[in-house]
């Protein structure tokens, strides 16, 4: 049977995902397993979840997802490649994975294939340096290269986010020699970030609008139940001060460590958490031509977790299950056969794995706990969940 891998934040869980694992068995079998790679509690544009990555979990499962594993927080914080690189390494150390399914702007597989070759290839960093101007963004640089070696069709598949994705979980695949198949589902309601999508949602969260109507309904139950146990929408307003002790606490060395830190950043970045009063206001003190904000965001929020450079460097120690369905137990079966990286299904597993793989653990841990002070009543920020929450499993009478 075809076991579908999907890279996913799930932040939240709406309509459109859902639409995207019902075109996928649609194409390829109503009984299809489908795995999630999951980022955890901080997502990739460098913000908290809304909801922690244990409720995530259980509202992909409830909807149809049969596997969810938890992208550890180096790779969820990384830029696209490193995200990228992150999940699909999971996918392909699963051992079970076969085709990875995408949310696609345009849903032209054959010059997203191009693009991924033109930048794997050995001609593009002569034709990157061609195009560099001084102080111009990267993202212009390299879509200009692109289009000196492959013309402008390819080119454009880095203008959209779910595109540019795209090219990187095909890169990545190609990099780390998994033979996947490939099966992107062409976006038909709104772009990222514009109505409908899970931007809009975030943002009437933090408005105290109405947004689960905009969620499928079995999503909607696990929000509405965390929802009265005070334990989301996490805001980026209910971490602040947190955050910003964290950002306090770092020296200037620190923020040098940082990923994707150079050209003395770390002097503006320390200066910023200083003297400015939350993430976001230090992130956009940083902000310039050549660095765009969400990579700053990103920056910001590694320092405050201390997440530093090179930990997202290759693929994730272990395979973390946050939750699954009967057909993820079914697979997670197959996978003690075929899994290249330990399996974690009760948090007690990762002290069988080296010093290496438990520090990441406790990064995400530590992360968590931080996380959890997001949460609206005092009896649910105590610490150490990470370590007591075994993954989500439906009732059989659910």
């Amino acid at each position: 049977m075809q076991v579908v891998g999907i890279t996913a934040e799930y932040n939240p869980f709406h309509t459109g995902h859902l639409r995207q694992l019902e075109a996928v068995r649609s194409a390829v079998g109503r009984d299809t397993p489908i795995v999630a790679a999951l980022s955890g509690d901080f997502v990739q544009r460098g913000e908290a979840a809304c909801f922690s990555k244990f409720a995530r979990a259980e509202a992909a499962v409830r909807c149809g997802v049969s596997l969810v594993l938890e992208l550890p927080l180096p790779w969820s914080l990384s830029s696209a490649e490193g995200f990228a690189r992150g999940a699909v390494g999971m996918l392909a150390a699963a051992g079970v994975v076969d085709t990875i399914s995408f949310g696609s702007e345009s849903g032209a597989l054959d010059s997203l294939r191009l693009c991924a070759d033109v930048l794997s290839g050995a001609e593009f960093p002569a034709a990157l340096r061609a195009e560099l101007e001084n102080g111009a963004p990267f993202a212009s640089v390299r879509e200009r290269a692109v289009a000196r070696l492959a013309g402008g069709e390819a080119a454009a598949r880095l203008r959209d986010p779910n595109d540019a994705l795209a090219v990187e979980y095909i890169r990545a695949a190609a990099a780390l020699g998994a033979g996947f198949s490939w099966f992107p589902v062409k976006r038909t309601g709104a772009a990222h970030d514009r109505v409908g999508s899970a931007s809009e949602l975030r943002a009437k969260m933090a408005a105290g609008e109405n947004w689960l109507g905009s969620v499928p309904p079995d999503a909607a139950e696990v929000f509405e139940r965390l929802i009265a146990e005070g334990r989301g929408p996490v805001t980026s307003a209910s971490l602040r001060l947190p955050l910003l002790s964290r950002l306090r606490e770092r020296s200037e060395a620190d923020f040098a460590s940082l990923p994707d830190v150079s050209e003395g950043l770390e002097h503006k970045l320390f200066r910023a958490a200083q003297e400015l009063c939350s993430a976001e206001e230090i992130a956009q003190a940083a902000k310039s031509r050549r660095y765009a904000l969400s990579r700053l965001r990103r920056i910001v929020m590694c320092a405050a977790l201390g997440v530093e450079r090179g930990m997202a460097e290759g693929v994730p120690p272990y395979l973390r299950v946050l939750a699954m369905d009967e057909r993820g137990e079914a697979l997670l079966r197959r996978m003690r056969k075929t899994a290249s990286l330990p399996v974690i299904i009760k948090p007690a597993h990762i002290r069988r794995c080296d010093a290496a793989a438990q520090s990441i653990f406790a990064l995400g841990s530590r992360a968590h706990d931080l996380y959890v002070l997001g949460y609206s009543f005092e009896k649910t920020r105590r610490g150490g969940e990470d370590y007591r929450t075994s993954p989500f499993r439906p009732h059989p009478e659910e």
